[in-house]
């Protein structure tokens, strides 16, 4: 028995050389996405992103713009001036203008802002107003016409169909109230809340303001009036209007347009009459192949695709583009994107469309990312401006959609709009500094005293989080609360 056991409890060893031991497996290299992504994540995760993003993509923007403008315009102004940098002294001028409007709306409070809203409006619509006026006694017969340009004058007021000038001044105010309307129609939603599932709260009164600016604005610049209904369809969408109203809405902003296409003629507002339907014709122009459509219709959209087919992929250089030689009607406002095309090529063009890209995502983001309902609200509605009035005359000069001439934000020559665009990434600018998470850290690590004077002043800081179960989300505007027990 005892030697039973001792058997038993033997055991069998193996030698290290009868273990087969398993191949290490091969170790992949990371792929550049795999590499890219989580360094991507990691800066948009920066409390600041939004705002360096914002700052980036708007400045290159705008250097782009005016390297572009410079030149579109530097042959005209030498051969009329004898100076080739008359034109963009101008946009320089307004530039600064700009970035002084940026710098002011980045400081003020919402609540002045909101304040401001409907004055800002008012004097828009009052300018709007003047301008109309003088182009219909114009078409009456009341006062005289310029034959050159279409001009109307009455004393120190000068109308020439979209730009007003008081004196030496001159103002567009349909960018005006693209500007107002941000700031008034947000501050009327933010304030009725979730009464806005109601029609008769949804129309009172923002109807019978967008009515009149459908009549105002549209009658002589339909472009403009599309990047409004753009605007007011952001700020609708933010707060969280019901798709059915969407859809009626569409259904009344499709027949208002039908109606102003159908009532235009050609030098509205300048007091020519008897003149072809000029919105149909573009219309026409652009359902026709370029065999089929006449030249003096359909030179300015010749002229285009001829630039972007001369520019192949990477252009012919920088300023040596041939078709701003007179040869393509505003080529330094509605059609500079040509000029992109001609002189940078398609690799150029995709550049500004990326930088409108991410300046989309970074609108966007912050409307998200922002508590208050009205920085949310016109953070939504300068985004689906600007965004929308980038593809309109982007789709336009390529030949995707039927031109309606509006220029390129920050990229096109003008006073007003440049102006106008600046001021209104300021208050974006302000939106993302007002983040939670971007609060908290300039509250947290404040900049010295001098450079919150100079540059901007720290945001309110936002409530503290609560510890326990995390809150449940809004209600959408229009919608019942579910009923308890």
């Amino acid at each position: 028995m005892a030697e039973d056991k001792r058997e038993s409890r033997t055991t069998v060893t193996v030698s290290p050389a009868a273990t087969v031991q398993p191949a290490p497996a091969p170790v992949r290299p990371k792929s550049l996405s795999q590499q890219l992504l989580p360094a991507v994540h990691g800066m948009l995760a920066r409390p600041l992103s939004s705002y360096y993003l914002l700052i980036a993509s708007s400045g290159l923007l705008l250097l782009i713009g005016l390297t572009m403008v410079f030149s579109a315009t530097s042959v005209q102004a030498y051969a009329a001036n004898g100076n080739a940098f008359s034109a963009v002294r101008s946009q320089l001028i307004f530039a600064v203008l700009g970035l002084v409007g940026f710098w002011v709306c980045q400081r003020l409070p919402a609540g002045t802002l909101r304040f401001l809203g409907v004055y800002v409006l008012g004097v828009a619509v009052v300018l709007l107003g003047v301008l109309d006026l003088l182009g219909g006694l114009g078409s009456l017969g009341v006062l005289a016409v310029d034959p050159g340009d279409g001009s109307v004058s009455l004393g120190p007021l000068t109308g020439d169909l979209l730009w007003l000038y008081i004196g030496p001044v001159g103002l567009q105010p349909a960018e005006f109230v693209k500007f107002g309307v941000v700031l008034w129609g947000a501050d009327i939603i933010a304030r009725k809340g979730a009464a806005l599932g109601y029609w008769r709260e949804l129309s009172m009164p923002l109807f019978p303001a967008v009515g009149l600016l459908f009549v105002m604005v549209g009658y002589n610049d339909l472009g403009t009036m599309l990047v409004v209904l753009s605007l007011i369809i952001g700020l609708l969408w933010a707060a969280g209007v019901r798709l059915r109203v969407f859809g009626a809405l569409g259904v009344l902003g499709l027949a208002g347009i039908g109606l102003l296409i159908a009532a235009a003629s050609r030098g509205a507002g300048s007091g020519a009459t008897g003149q072809p339907n000029y919105r149909l014709l573009r219309i026409t122009m652009w359902l026709d192949t370029p065999k089929d459509c006449a030249l003096d219709l359909c030179y300015q959209i010749l002229q285009a695709r001829s630039a972007i087919y001369e520019g192949g992929w990477f252009g012919v250089g920088l300023g040596k583009g041939a078709l701003k030689w007179n040869w393509l009607p505003a080529a330094d406002n509605d059609f500079i994107y040509a000029v992109v095309a001609e002189e940078l090529g398609v690799v150029g063009c995709m550049v500004i469309a990326v930088l409108f890209a991410v300046l989309a995502y970074t609108g966007f983001r912050i409307a998200r990312r922002v508590e208050d309902p009205w920085r949310r609200l016109a953070a939504t509605a300068i985004t689906t401006w600007l965004v929308a009035q980038a593809v309109i005359n982007m789709g336009g000069v390529i030949g995707l959609i039927p031109l309606t001439g509006v220029p390129l934000p920050l990229i096109s020559a003008g006073g007003s709009a440049l102006t106008v665009t600046m001021a209104a990434l300021g208050i974006l600018a302000s939106c993302a500094r007002a983040e939670p998470d971007a609060a908290r850290a300039l509250h947290a690590r404040p900049s010295s005293r001098w450079v919150r004077l100079v540059w901007a002043p720290l945001p309110p800081l936002p409530p503290p989080r609560r510890p326990g179960p995390s809150r449940p989300s809004a209600q959408r505007p229009g919608n019942r609360a579910p009923r308890g027990r």
